[in-house]
Parts: C-alpha cells; structure tokens; sequence
C-alpha cells in the first residue's frame, strides 16, 4: 500500500537553493551561481528545511524534497549500471535521514570504524561529492524512494 503525503510547496528561491545541492555543489557554490550572498542562502535554505518536515540536514531536505515533489526529480538511471554492496546500501536511508557514522553504527549494530568505511566506499561508488549527492544518486538509481522517506516522516 503507497501512503501519500501532502506535496510542499518552496518559494522560488527556497526550490532553487535546494535543487543547487543536489548535485554535490557548496551553499557557497549555490549562493554564487544564484548572485546572492551566502547569507541569504542560508535563510532560504533554512526556511526550506523547516517546510521539509523541519529537517536539519541537507541530505534529508533533498530526500523529502524528492519524496514529496518539492523539488523536481533527478533523471532515473538504470539500477543494473550500479553494483552495490549490501553494507553499502543499507547506509542509504541512514545518510537520507541526516544521520551521522555513530549513529548509524548504532543503529546496524556495526562498529563505528566499518560504517565510516562503508560510508566512503558509498561514495566513491556513485560518484558523490558529499552526503546529499549521495542521497541524489540513491534516488537516481532507485535505491531510494519516495515510499521510504515518507515512512520515516511518519
């Protein structure tokens, strides 16, 4: 059974702070290509978080952004390209809900040394700049679904 969630709706420039990290890049890097100070970024990039369910982390307002179509959705790519350790893809909703090495140490019952490995190598398998380009890759490569982030927002 699919659970729908109310769609959010982001200013503009709240959309267009969002979508500028979705591909790796710095909220300086944004603020840049968008001409305006990296202050006023952050004020939009917090207004959009607090639309975003009140998340804190940039990969978890990517996440439910994606989820709940505030932003618009990256191109899908073929998950057969993508040969992904279980290890790996288990760290995937962690990194979704902003969650750090411990704590998902933590949560899989994993010494903390293992899962920052794990966490690495996840990057380095899909080519991600940092934790909310991977959160774009997973949902590139369907790893991540809109199903799954609006489970853990309930």
């Amino acid at each position: 059974m699919t659970t729908a969630i109310a769609r959010i709706i982001l200013a503009p420039r709240e959309r267009q702070i969002i979508e500028g990290l979705c591909d790796g890049s710095t909220l300086a890097a944004v603020a840049q290509e968008l001409t305006i100070r990296e202050g006023t970024a952050a004020g939009y990039l917090k207004l959009a978080k607090r639309k975003l369910h009140g998340v804190s982390d940039n990969a978890a307002a990517i996440a439910v952004g994606y989820a709940t179509e505030a932003i618009a959705r990256p191109k899908l790519l073929d998950p057969e390209e993508l040969v992904l350790p279980l290890e790996q893809r288990q760290l995937v909703p962690f990194v979704a809900r902003g969650m750090h090495s411990a704590q998902m140490a933590t949560e899989l019952r994993r010494p903390v040394a293992i899962v920052r490995r794990d966490g690495r190598d996840l990057m380095s398998n899909f080519r991600a700049k940092n934790p909310a380009h991977v959160v774009t890759r997973a949902w590139q490569y369907q790893i991540l679904t809109a199903e799954q982030v609006i489970s853990w927002l309930r």
